[in-house]
């Protein structure tokens, strides 16, 4: 007889009800213990899983390093599980700071702070100095180890314009970059300079401000590079949307009405807007959101499909898998047994996970449109599902298309 699952907002709601009444003192009584759990906790897995990379054991289930196998296996972030096993890494050099952590009286943030400088030779300096010191103050006594370091390497004489560097982060929008000291000072006094002229009804926020004055030399560059040698936009942006959206000056307004290709939900206004100023690329989907079926007619997905399969996966299909880099798209039932080329039987694999479920020992199954399921040597199922936003535009668009058909 299969055993019966907890309740578990039955559960929430009992522990919620307990805290509601404790006094003050209980409560403060009880954080100073479970923090002090939660770092020796934390110090015991830290190990255990640099353990599992010195053994390189999450190879057994397909992964490509421990963190993402622990990101996969636990439900924990890949930021945190590459912490964890950074500090798990470096503990056989590092025992004082380790064992401190492991009884909680230091904190892991403390421990990261100061591991990638520490040394068996100032280990217990170090450690002496997390029992008194902030993580803040600790990531300034790093600071200056490194720089110091730094200053004794062999590549020590490498100049400031060699050290310069600008890379973007698609899942956060966002930018970091290394420059010389004079560009620097130069782009930071011709931003400053054009977010003063930028209108504001002195409710914007300054670096709002200073965001509008990059955006702004970035078009102006695009405009002057366009009008010298053409009329057409420099701006190409792929968006997934009904031809509504772009012709039907009635439709609603919704978040739902279109899906900016490796990045998030749109709304109708939205589109429009970027239509007047970019060049627009049109695929033709079918009535929930997928683009076409090839069947049997073709063994190589088309360029139509590509696109789509990365729109819908996004990353690595496998399991705890973010690589968007050296990824194609593979077939869950091989083409040439009587596998099909549509979307539901096309999975974006990186390279080392499509060698992984070739093997002999691994099985892969199910839909790519909903969920597809890996089972590996050791017997553990593991599940994937498309992108969310993915999803939900399907989704959205199937509901719209039974609606229609159930009206009179």
């Amino acid at each position: 007889m299969p055993d019966t699952p907890p309740d578990h907002g039955r559960l929430g709601g009992a522990l919620i009800s307990a805290v509601a009444v404790t006094s003050k003192e209980e409560l403060w009584s009880d954080l100073d213990e479970l923090f002090r759990l939660r770092e020796a906790t934390e110090g015991k897995i830290a190990l255990r899983l640099g353990e599992t990379d010195r053994r390189q054991a999450f190879r057994d289930e397909g992964a490509t390093s421990t963190a993402q196998w622990a990101a996969e296996r636990y439900g924990i972030s890949t930021a945190t599980a590459r912490a964890l096993t950074r500090v798990g890494e470096k503990a056989w050099d590092l025992p004082h700071l380790v064992g401190a952590l492991c009884i909680g009286d230091i904190s892991l943030d403390k421990v990261r702070a100061v591991a990638d400088v520490a040394t068996p030779e100032t280990d217990e300096g170090l450690k002496d100095q997390a029992l008194r010191y902030t993580v803040r103050e600790l990531a300034d006594v790093a600071r200056t180890s490194a720089q110091a370091a730094a200053s004794r390497a062999p590549d020590s004489s490498r100049s400031d314009h060699d050290r310069r560097f600008f890379r973007f982060n698609d899942t956060f929008r966002t930018m970091t970059s290394q420059l010389p000291a004079d560009s620097y000072a130069e782009v930071r006094t011709t931003l400053e300079g054009l977010a003063r002229e930028v209108p504001t009804d002195g409710e914007t926020p300054w670096d709002q401000r200073v965001c509008d004055a990059f955006t702004g030399v970035i078009s102006s560059s695009n405009s002057g590079a366009s009008g010298q040698g053409g009329t057409g936009s420099p701006n190409f942006v792929v968006v997934h949307v009904p031809l509504a959206a772009l012709v039907d000056d009635a439709i609603e307004t919704t978040e739902l009405a279109g899906e900016l290709e490796q990045d998030g939900l749109i709304d109708c206004e939205t589109v429009q807007r970027m239509a007047c100023d970019a060049t627009i690329a049109v695929a033709i989907d079918d009535d929930v959101g997928h683009t076409m079926y090839e069947g049997r007619a073709r063994r190589e997905p088309t360029n139509a499909q590509r696109r789509e399969v990365m729109r819908r996966d996004r990353h690595c299909r496998f399991p705890g898998c973010t690589n968007v880099t050296f990824t194609n798209v593979h077939h869950i039932v091989p083409w040439k047994p009587g596998g099909r080329t549509d979307l539901d039987n096309l999975a974006l694999m990186c390279l080392h996970h499509h060698h992984v479920v070739h093997s002999t020992s691994w099985t892969m199954s199910g839909s790519a449109n909903q969920e597809l399921h890996f089972v590996g040597p050791t017997g553990r199922p593991m599940m994937s599902r498309p992108s969310p936003f993915w999803a939900r535009v399907t989704a959205d668009r199937s509901g719209e298309r039974e609606s229609a058909a159930a009206a009179p």
